[in-house]
């Protein structure tokens, strides 16, 4: 093992490849997580109630399978980066429809499409990030990856409060403007991508692919051969189980502030730099005898423990310090993800496999924003509404963890 500090281990190349995925996984969450702030514009724009608005978040979400599952075949048959520069392009692409929407339903079908690039992100963009870097490094690479949706959310908000006030005049231009904020800096990210190299450990398996002048068979099938279909199953749950607290975390937060009467971005500024650090703190320490599963268990335990602060007391103090520890623990359980779901599908399936499982949990978990929307109209304060799933699913993530393996240190080839 070298002695050099962890950063120093990587080459250029490896930080190229993995701080471009970064960004781009960054703007992935930044054109999601802004949509959370202007849903009341939203409803006054176009006479929608809660559930319709909520219902935004849930068929993005929808459509990240559809990304997911499509740009991961493609990502095990023809590379990495190819999948990866059409998502970007793609989702920057609806991100800049949305806001020219003239109606909920044309919004509606915009954000649809738009989730197709989301999924497709991060499906071909975990693989490459992480087959560039250094084994021994995968923990740390997983949490600071996986802390790039955080750091989206970080600077949604960010735009929001510097940003907004200056179209708020203008409630009918404000959403739009808002969903706008983030195609120029995607178009950064699309040209720096174009030149970061293909991942090497796909180009050795299509290297001996063609020495053994075998075929390689899609992909896609081979999740659900007899060794891999548990895997398939048991991660889409798990997965399922993830998304669900995470968006019932956040998706209506936002807007449980504004009831509150709360200025958002502190309590969002802690939430999501929380989420980061966690993230990167968690995902190195599952290199430890804690592992995958410890590290996770941890996080989303002690993030469960924090719910009546971050949810229930009046004290705007405790409440900054409820939206830190949710943060820094439910969604820190999150810095393990992208490593665990890589070591748990072997090469000629890991594209799609990450990508499936994520993906089919993120259809799982879509239904979060429409339910806790629903249980409003029914009567049920957002607060309940937000606790009620955020702990179902928070127990399931738990349970779920520990029907599966630990895979702390297993090889990527």
């Amino acid at each position: 093992m070298s002695t050099l500090p962890w950063y120093r281990q990587v080459s250029s190349q490896q930080w190229k490849a993995f701080l471009t995925t970064f960004a781009a996984w960054v703007l992935d969450a930044f054109d999601f997580t802004i949509l959370t702030f202007v849903l009341a514009d939203i409803q006054q724009s176009f006479s929608v109630n809660k559930a319709l608005a909520g219902l935004l978040g849930t068929v993005t979400l929808l459509f990240r399978v559809v990304g997911g599952i499509g740009a991961g075949t493609l990502a095990d048959r023809y590379g990495r980066k190819g999948p990866i520069l059409f998502s970007i392009a793609w989702y920057t692409g609806f991100a800049l429809l949305s806001g020219a929407s003239t109606s909920y339903v044309m919004l509606f079908a915009f954000r649809g499409l738009f989730g197709i690039g989301m999924g497709g992100m991060w499906a071909a963009g975990m693989p490459l990030a992480l087959e560039h870097w250094p084994q021994h490094l995968r923990g740390i690479a997983s949490g600071i990856l996986q802390g790039g949706y955080s750091f989206g959310f970080l600077l949604s908000s960010l735009v929001f409060q510097l940003g907004y006030p200056f179209v708020s005049h203008q409630p009918e231009w404000a959403w739009r403007v808002m969903l706008w904020s983030g195609v120029l800096p995607a178009l950064v990210v699309f040209a720096v991508m174009w030149t970061v190299p293909e991942s090497p450990i796909w180009l050795d398996r299509q290297k001996k692919l063609a020495a053994e002048g075998g075929a390689q068979r899609l992909s896609l099938g081979r999740l659900f051969d007899r060794d891999l279909v548990w895997v398939t199953l048991h991660t889409s749950l798990l997965m399922g189980a993830f998304v669900s607290v995470y968006q019932s975390t956040t998706f209506w937060y936002p807007t449980l502030l504004a009831q509150l009467k709360l200025p958002p971005l502190g309590y969002l500024l802690l939430l999501n730099a929380g989420g980061l650090l966690g993230s990167v703190a968690l995902g190195a320490w599952s290199e430890t005898w804690g592992g995958r599963r410890g590290s996770a268990t941890l996080g989303m335990a002690v993030g469960l423990l924090s719910v009546p602060l971050y949810l229930f007391v009046g004290s705007p103090a405790l409440l900054l310090l409820g939206a830190w520890m949710l943060g820094f623990f439910a969604a820190g359980a999150w810095g393990m993800v992208p490593g665990y779901l890589s070591e748990r599908f072997p090469t000629e399936a890991r594209g799609v496999g990450t990508g499936f499982a994520y993906h089919a949990g993120v259809g799982i978990g879509s239904y979060a924003p429409f339910l806790i929307g629903r249980l409003q109209d029914g009567g049920m304060p957002l607060n309940q509404a937000m606790a009620y799933c955020m702990v179902t699913a928070g127990v399931a993530c738990i349970a779920l963890l520990w029907l599966g393996p630990e895979t702390r240190g297993r090889s990527l080839d």
